[in-house]
């Protein structure tokens, strides 16, 4: 998979090459000095890192993650990086295990679409959340609906296909969850590299979108 990323990047070089987002989506996000952000799925620590670059000293961000060796790497390039206002801790998207209300924004890139209950991990986007807050997400969707054919195919769930939701479900499962969708972008640029996910691109219309929502 290729993805587009930014010209110039805080991040450790490092956590660049390991990158396995789907997508840019901080013009979006549009975060502020002294926030507090919590990255769904934060892997090796990329999309936290610039986050915390532009929350700056006086702000906090805190990936989250499943994997072992994902959250090992992120906390060995955070250290290297001596970045103070960022933390790493083992959890998992749709219950975090966090305080309601306690961070101004919510960041994910190309991990949603992994989720088997994409409903349960945007309500608890929105537990997470200030009034006013917001979430910014990169992730794979579709025009149509998935047969069974792709979704039970686990090279196309590993390719962030398999699990991809229809975009007009996807919107409504936000929207669900008490979010108001301001924002929709696709990323032209983000690329399928093998040839069963390219032809299963083609065939359903898979694409990476990015989308910023705000909290009611």
């Amino acid at each position: 998979m290729v993805t587009p990323t930014p010209s110039s990047t805080p991040s450790p070089p490092e956590a660049i090459q390991s990158f396995a987002g789907v997508g840019y989506y901080f013009d979006l996000a549009d975060l502020h000095p002294g926030e507090r952000v919590v990255d769904l799925g934060s892997g090796s620590g990329m999309d936290s890192f610039i986050a915390a670059h532009k929350v700056g000293p006086g702000g906090q961000v805190t990936g989250i993650d499943m994997t072992d060796a994902q959250l090992t790497k992120a906390e060995r390039l955070r250290h290297a990086s001596a970045l103070e206002t960022v933390r790493f801790l083992k959890g998992y998207i749709d219950a975090t295990g966090f305080p309601s209300e306690s961070f101004d924004a919510v960041i994910s890139n190309g991990v949603i679409n992994l989720s088997p209950d994409k409903a349960a991990v945007f309500r608890e986007a929105a537990r997470l959340l200030r009034p006013g807050g917001r979430v910014a997400i990169a992730d794979i969707v579709t025009d149509v609906r998935l047969p069974e054919t792709v979704t039970c195919n686990a090279t196309l769930w590993a390719a962030c296909i398999g699990g991809a939701m229809q975009r007009d479900q996807y919107v409504e499962a936000i929207e669900q969850a008490g979010f108001i969708v301001t924002a929709m972008k696709a990323n032209h640029e983000y690329r399928f590299l093998s040839k069963s996910a390219q032809s299963a691109s083609r065939a359903y219309g898979v694409r990476s979108m990015s989308l910023l929502a705000i909290k009611n």
